[in-house]
């Protein structure tokens, strides 16, 4: 699943080749992928692109006042043209879900792969009505977020660090993978309690947060969109690597395993040496 570092590379990469040019097409091949019907997706024909915006995991085009929104979900992605194919697109027979066209001839189409089909599009007049950003929490790298601010978020709540930091209502942007790395980061277990954490604790995590995320967006600012997802791959330390070494300590990375969603982590690191139950609740991985 695409997080908060590739979101914000795909949103910079569009800034950079999309902006100033105006929306010659958008044509939908996947009719559940569009969740909204006024405005229609034929009225951002002949808007140009004046901004592009990152809202959490959301990709937002402002194109002259209307604002095509996307969220890529678990198996999305976005497929650069420089020449977008002329061919016709034919629902239900690719993984196409949206085509956008502009008026250069470069454009996107945004694909998913899999049956379970959670990719969204919607065409707004402003991206506030859409629900998933207006119940967003506050972006971890936003420079205006303090050490205070976090310390304040995760006071009170009895609920463990890795589930909160996965709650896009409290974080926006950050999912398993980031979650993952974060902890690691911190030396911190994905059990430990939010209100249990001391001061110390708390700043470490802070920083540990600014700085996986800061240096992922650094790593990814120069990639094509095709090839970011290697790129995520190749800097994880601990997410996606079960039964290889830590590149800190040596020690084997282990899982914990729920329902279709894994997360990984460091004994040595993080738990004390001690391997984590293989069961949590279902609402710390939502």
């Amino acid at each position: 699943m695409p997080e908060l570092p590739e979101v914000e590379a795909l949103a910079r990469y569009l800034r950079e080749f999309a902006v100033g040019r105006a929306v010659a097409s958008a044509s939908v091949a996947a009719i559940a992928a569009l969740k909204t019907f006024d405005p229609p997706l034929t009225d951002l024909a002949g808007r140009q692109v004046v901004a592009v915006h990152r809202h959490g995991k959301f990709i937002d085009l402002d194109a002259a006042g209307l604002h095509l929104v996307f969220h890529l979900a678990r198996a999305g992605w976005l497929r650069w043209y420089d020449e977008v194919p002329k061919t016709l697109i034919k629902p239900g027979k690719s993984p196409i879900a949206l085509r956008v066209r502009l008026d250069d001839g470069s454009g996107f189409d945004l694909t998913e792969a899999g049956t379970k089909k959670s990719l969204a599009v919607y065409v707004v007049r402003d991206p506030a009505e859409i629900p998933g950003i207006a119940r967003l929490g506050p972006d971890p790298t936003s420079a205006d977020f303090s050490l205070a601010d976090f310390a304040e978020i995760l006071r009170d709540r009895r609920t463990r660090i890795k589930g909160l930091l996965r709650d896009q209502s409290v974080f926006a942007g950050v999912g398993n993978a980031y979650s993952d790395e974060i902890l690691h980061t911190a030396k911190m277990s994905p059990y430990a309690l939010a209100a249990k954490l001391g001061p110390d604790d708390v700043e470490n995590l802070y920083h540990a947060m600014r700085g996986t995320l800061e240096q992922a967006i650094a790593e990814a600012s120069d990639k094509r969109p095709d090839e970011l997802k290697d790129n995520k791959r190749s800097h994880m330390q601990v997410h996606g690597r079960t039964g290889q070494a830590c590149p800190v300590c040596g020690d084997i990375v282990r899982e914990v395993i729920f329902a279709d969603s894994t997360f990984q982590y460091c004994p040595t690191c993080q738990t004390g040496g001690k391997p984590l139950a293989d069961r949590v609740l279902s609402r710390l991985l939502k």
